[in-house]
This record gives structure tokens, sequence and C-alpha cells, in this order.
């Protein structure tokens, strides 16, 4: 909301079930959302994930309900899911569609712009859309179209 971009870290826990249905919980994220995109990274991603409990978190209070936060929540379960870390200086941004493809998102310029300026050095966007966007110096950009590329390139 607003004119300026505001970056928010995502975490996640993914942990296995003693349970017959897994549990989910979705603090700073709706619920409902989360429960599709865990969805979409078993049928698309290959993980596994009806067979572990899993937690998303926003960190700082924050309630995310754009659809650029989409990446950023799947990679987040699939570093946990994994057990993988993902890199201090990356970030993500991209709406995930239920093929498991990566949509552009609005003000893309605007977010390169402030996360170059908060001092990242890599970032994860989808490919279609991102052809004519400004990429501010020391910045590494990477292009992905499903998020089996993204899980790849973060992890």
């Amino acid at each position: 909301e607003g004119t300026r971009p505001l970056l928010a870290e995502v975490q996640a826990l993914v942990t296995k079930t003693s349970f017959n249905v897994p549990r989910r919980t979705a603090d700073g994220f709706d619920f409902n959302r989360a429960v599709l995109l865990m969805a979409v990274l078993e049928k698309r991603g290959g993980l596994k994930l009806s067979q572990f409990d899993s937690y998303i978190n926003v960190i700082g209070g924050l309630r995310l309900d754009e659809p650029g936060a989409d990446l950023p929540v799947v990679l987040a379960v699939a570093s946990s899911y994994r057990d993988t870390p993902i890199a201090d200086d990356l970030v993500a941004v991209g709406e995930v569609g239920l093929t498991g493809e990566i949509r552009s998102v609005s003000h893309m310029n605007q977010r390169l712009g402030e996360v170059s300026r908060l001092g990242f050095k890599k970032c994860i966007i989808p490919r279609s859309g991102s052809e004519k966007l400004e990429i501010p110096d020391g910045l590494t950009v990477y292009r992905v179209r499903n998020i089996r590329e993204a899980i790849e390139t973060a992890l």
C-alpha cells in the first residue's frame, strides 16, 4: 500500500507429521493461499508435502496479501523441506500460478531499485514481462519460468 516497496522476510518450517492429516499454519499470510501454494509445490515442484506439517511466518507482524509474495513463500517452504538455507543476499518476487509458472507483478522496476538500495545482491523474478527492466548496478537478476527453476536457482 502506497508508493514505496516494502521488503519482508518469510520463514517456513516443514517437519515430518505424526498425524494422518498434516497441520498447516500461516501467520501473516493468507491461509488458503498458503495451502494452495503447498499443493502446487507438491504437484509441480515434486515436494511430498502431504507427509509433512508446514508452518509459514512473516517476520515483524506484517501481513502479506499481494501476489508478489507467492514466490518467497514457495522458496521458504522448499528451503525448509530440503533443509538447505537460502542465501542472505537473495530476494524473490513473483506470483505463482496453479501450473507452477511464475507470473510477473506490477512495479518491478521500483521493487528492483529498493532491493538494490537495501544492499541485496541477487533477485529471482519472473521471466515473462522482464525484458524491458532497468537492472540496478550490482544486482544480479535470475529470470525463472516456473517453481522448479526458482527452487534450483535459490537452493
